[in-house]
């Protein structure tokens, strides 16, 4: 890594420590002729931009210092004159090949007794962009320079850039400019508007490796039929295919990419998914979250985290989203109303099932038994065995019902992982209290008839 808190070969890495160099390099280009001390004063040059401007004429400066001897220049300075040093532009810049917007012939730097001089050293003899980033790029060894193209500053400006490397005799990098990102109201991001910096994308958990992925697709055009690109494949693939013009920013691909590493992280069950249990656990302990749970209890909270995600990856976006949207493994639910159609009997399927055989197989078997028995008691009712086709379809249909009745009984409703891995992390005793609970609420009809909780459900919601 290389810069000012960490130095490299090629420091120092702050402006401010490199205004040395910069005087070196306009003095240099003072004497080759490719640059001038310009003595007029803010006065003259707003008059000269006004009287311009009123005839119609380009406002940029008409040399009036640039026929000043050196020796002139020299006592002036030495009079304690105030100065700016300008680039003498030459008659006609060279074009040049942007590798986003290819070949660009350039337009004629001086007209009508206007000339395109830009200011390279200001009178407090501090660097402008133009000489600080030549001089910068140059030493520093950039062999790119990609930048948007904001067209009232860089993209123009990069002739007078090629020029002064053609005035320092040096080989210049090559040029790439993009569009800029905005907003959904078409409206250029910036900080000052509230936009989201990098350290408050850390800040909320987002993984460095997503925010890259999602900052690479930004106005790139490729065709790998997937935008999850890992680092590595974004190393092997990256090209500068932009498109032509600015980026509307959509943050609903950050947090599908979100997504897509959590799960890969949790599959790889590495230092990542490591560290997403210790921002989860850390924030969970900030909220007091086990302090106010009644369905932790005596397991280890860490344990039980690590085992939520393990399950629920593809759906994890952020350490506080994570919590909030896993709310039902830690507290009561909040159940709304829930339609009934048919009558079947979940609690007493699940009881029968003892802690010792509380796992995910003799789970999914019980789910899969009261699915049988609700298709069983339709084709009581209508006196009908469904056939084929039609046995399939009533098949999905109860299936969806059972496990849409299960999810807002255990969970309000939330999404999460599968039904019956979920069972397995609430545990025996909170899920039958849950179904008892459920089973007793008003809008789902307890069937008296039953030595057990046996509920009427339909796979709606209301």
């Amino acid at each position: 890594m290389l810069g000012p808190e960490v130095g490299g070969p090629y420091g120092p890495y702050r402006q401010s420590e490199r205004t040395n160099l910069y005087h070196e390099h306009a003095s240099a280009l003072l004497h080759s002729g490719h640059a001038y001390r310009c003595f007029c004063s803010s006065e003259r040059l707003h008059a000269l931009a006004k009287q311009r401007n009123a005839l119609g004429l380009p406002i940029d400066y008409d040399r009036a210092c640039a026929s000043i001897s050196r020796d002139d220049s020299e006592d002036r300075v030495s009079r304690g004159e105030g100065y700016v040093v300008r680039l003498k532009v030459p008659d006609v810049y060279p074009d040049y090949t942007d590798l986003v917007y290819g070949s660009l012939k350039t337009p004629r730097s001086s007209r009508l007794n206007s000339y395109d001089d830009p200011v390279l050293l200001k009178s407090d003899g501090l660097p402008t962009y133009h000489l600080a980033n030549v001089v910068d790029d140059h030493h520093m060894r950039i062999t790119h320079v990609i930048r948007a193209v904001k067209t009232q500053e860089w993209m123009p400006s990069t002739p007078k850039h090629l020029a002064m490397y053609h005035a320092f005799g040096w080989e210049p990098p090559a040029f790439a400019h993009v569009g800029l990102l905005q907003d959904d109201t078409r409206q250029k991001l910036s900080k000052r508007k509230g936009d989201l910096d990098v350290a408050t994308f850390a800040q909320d958990g987002i993984f460095p490796e997503a925010l890259t992925n999602y900052v690479a697709l930004l106005g790139w055009s490729h065709a790998l039929g997937d935008d999850f690109l890992p680092l590595q494949q974004l190393i092997q693939n990256f090209d500068l295919k932009f498109t032509k013009g600015n980026t509307i920013v959509n943050p609903l691909k950050l947090k599908w990419l979100q997504r897509k590493y959590a799960q890969k992280y949790a599959e790889e069950a590495g230092d990542m998914v490591e560290s997403m249990v210790d921002q989860i656990l850390a924030l969970a302990q900030e909220q007091r979250i086990f302090e106010q749970s009644n369905v932790v209890r005596d397991r280890d909270p860490r344990t039980y985290i690590a085992d939520i995600l393990r399950l629920d990856a593809k759906h994890y976006s952020t350490p506080r989203e994570f919590l909030q949207r896993s709310s039902y493994f830690f507290h009561p639910v909040n159940r709304g109303k829930f339609d009934q159609a048919w009558k079947i009997a979940p609690a007493s399927a699940f009881s029968s099932i003892p802690s010792i055989g509380w796992t995910i197989p003799n789970l999914k078997k019980a789910i899969h038994d009261i699915v049988a028995s609700g298709c069983a008691s339709i084709q009581e009712t209508s006196g009908m065995e469904a056939q084929g086709e039609r046995n399939e379809s009533q098949k999905k249909e109860v299936n969806r019902a059972v496990n849409q009745y299960l999810r807002w009984a255990i969970a309000g409703g939330s999404s999460g992982p599968g039904i019956a891995e979920t069972l397995v992390l609430l545990g025996r005793d909170v899920t039958l209290q849950r179904l008892k609970d459920a089973a007793s609420q008003g809008s789902v009809e307890e069937d008296r008839g039953s030595t057990e909780d046996a509920v009427s459900i339909r796979a709606t919601t209301a």
